[in-house]
């Protein structure tokens, strides 16, 4: 039972957060398997190979030093941080070679890496709750670290992979070849610091006081990324809003539906209604297709007709057009 209950705890909440991350993403949603994708390499390929190379260097350093506190000071504030977030990000790096169409914002980059990152830190949470709660002090044990590790600290690996996904989407909107080459190390610099300030943290305080000192400075970073994260929803909305209108002029969707559009929750109520008049495939494909177009519009503005926009663009007003009197409310 303390197995299963672990693997309740290290998944669900994860999945949950997950699902909050993909609710942000409201005007272009991601692909759910390419999302998928990222949570399962997050789970088996970054969480198991971390878990070998870390526990490899720690030997290391042990065998080096003969000090189990160097040991835990460099596994946690040196070798963890560059082993994880490398193999986290590089889920994220994937997504961005092979799926660039599917890369198109900075909020694009925040929800891959924050999926993959939580698929690392289900894995993790399982290992924390059973080996050193259950199998240490029992039920309460286990109660104890299923608070600590999912609600005091649940946010932490999607908080610092957020900055490698950030650095990867800044790199794919760049317009010179410096940006693209030091905006993604820029961004997993700072994921690994973040990590490496963190761990270094824990292994100084001790106690309840080092205990609500590192939450206070975990929360305060988690809500500064929240901040960043409503607004570059709300820079989304201003791209689709100012994208559309061209094409309300050129009567390819009418004003009602430019209205619905630029609007998260009239979008959901739009969709709920097709669900009731057997229209949510057109509809839910329409209203996705809009915000496709705004990125592609500004990705032609930015980057010129790279990978074919020009095209692309033609290709959804296109679609739009015979998609618009379906998703007509």
């Amino acid at each position: 039972m303390g197995m299963l209950a672990s693997l309740f705890f290290g998944f669900v909440p994860a999945l949950f957060f997950a699902y909050i991350l993909y609710w942000f993403d409201r005007y272009e949603k991601e692909p759910k398997i390419l999302l998928g994708g990222v949570f399962l390499w997050g789970a088996v390929v970054a969480a198991g190979s971390a878990f070998i190379i870390n526990t490899f260097l720690d030997i290391g350093v042990y065998l080096f030093t003969q000090s189990d506190w160097v040991t835990e000071l460099a596994g946690g504030s040196l070798i963890a941080p560059f082993v994880e977030e490398s193999l986290k990000g590089l889920a994220v790096f994937i997504v961005f070679l092979i799926f660039r169409k599917e890369f198109d914002s900075i909020l694009d980059g925040i929800i891959y890496a924050g999926v993959a990152a939580l698929g690392f830190a289900a894995i993790e949470n399982t290992y924390y709750i059973y080996n050193y709660g259950f199998k240490e002090t029992g039920w309460q044990g286990l109660w104890f670290l299923v608070f600590v590790r999912v609600i005091l600290v649940g946010w932490q690996h999607p908080f610092y992979t957020a900055f490698t996904g950030i650095g990867l989407a800044a790199s794919r909107l760049s317009r010179n070849l410096f940006g693209k080459l030091i905006f993604p190390l820029l961004g997993i610099g700072m994921a690994m610091f973040t990590h490496a300030f963190h761990n270094t943290m824990a292994t100084f305080l001790s106690g309840l006081e080092g205990l609500a000192i590192g939450t206070f400075v975990d929360w305060t970073g988690w809500f500064f990324m929240f901040l960043f994260i409503v607004w570059a929803t709300w820079r989304e909305q201003l791209y689709l809003k100012k994208s559309l209108i061209e094409e309300v002029k050129s009567g390819v969707i009418t004003p009602a539906l430019y209205r619905t559009a630029s609007s998260a929750w009239l979008q959901s109520f739009a969709r709920l209604a097709a669900i009731f008049t057997g229209r949510f495939r057109y509809t839910a494909r329409f209203y996705q297709l809009c915000g496709e177009l705004a990125h592609k519009k500004r990705q032609y503005v930015t980057l010129g007709d790279e990978g074919g926009n020009a095209a692309a663009i033609q290709s959804m007003r296109a679609e739009l057009a015979r998609l618009a009197p379906y998703a007509q409310v």
